[in-house]
């Protein structure tokens, strides 16, 4: 579930940006007022504005809840897999017991053996 999330989330924010580098700045309106040619579009002179600003909104809110929900499973995803460099706090114990206890001598070490 967590790829599949993180698939739409992508293909939300590339389309979120597509929509948003479509879409006209305030100052092209004054230039459609004098001829510019915005009537004969596909939309109409005011469609084009309207549905890419409510698409542009509706992608947002879908972006945003994604990143809710993304990052809720992240803060309560466990740590089940543990790399060897994870946890090195049991490593460092064992090094300091080896530190600390005096090397155990073998008693019978002058008696030879057969």
């Amino acid at each position: 579930m967590y790829n599949v999330l993180m698939f739409v989330y992508l293909i939300v924010a590339i389309a979120m940006i597509g929509f948003i580098l479509i879409q006209q700045g305030k100052g092209a309106d004054a230039g459609a007022s004098f001829g510019g040619g915005a009537s004969g579009t596909v939309f109409g002179s005011a469609g084009s504005a309207n549905f890419l600003s409510r698409t542009t909104a509706v992608l947002a809110t879908v972006f945003f809840a994604i990143s809710i929900v993304l990052g809720n499973l992240n803060s309560h995803r466990g740590n089940v897999e543990q790399g060897k460099f994870d946890d090195l706090s049991q490593a460092a114990q064992q090094l300091e017991q080896q530190k600390a206890a005096p090397a155990v001598e073998n008693p019978n070490k002058d008696i030879p053996q057969n």
